[in-house]
């Protein structure tokens, strides 16, 4: 069990992603255009794809509950 989260960026300050575990224990914040890296440290860049097709999904400031 997951949660995500996106955040709005400003004009200076791009969009980012919160990825919580169960108990909403950051596992990985990342810039929305570079999931790469930040995926790889947390073991979970063979899902890279799936976080990002729901991060594109939702809105700003809501947090989206999802498994793998």
């Amino acid at each position: 069990m997951y949660y995500l989260l996106k955040i709005k960026g400003t004009a200076k300050i791009p969009d980012y992603i919160q990825l919580r575990d169960k108990s909403f224990t950051l596992i990985a914040y990342f810039r929305a255009d570079r999931p790469e890296r930040a995926l790889e440290k947390c073991g979970l860049e063979k899902y890279q794809n799936t976080i990002l097709k729901l991060a594109n999904n939702i809105s700003f400031g809501k947090v989206e509950q999802f498994s793998l």
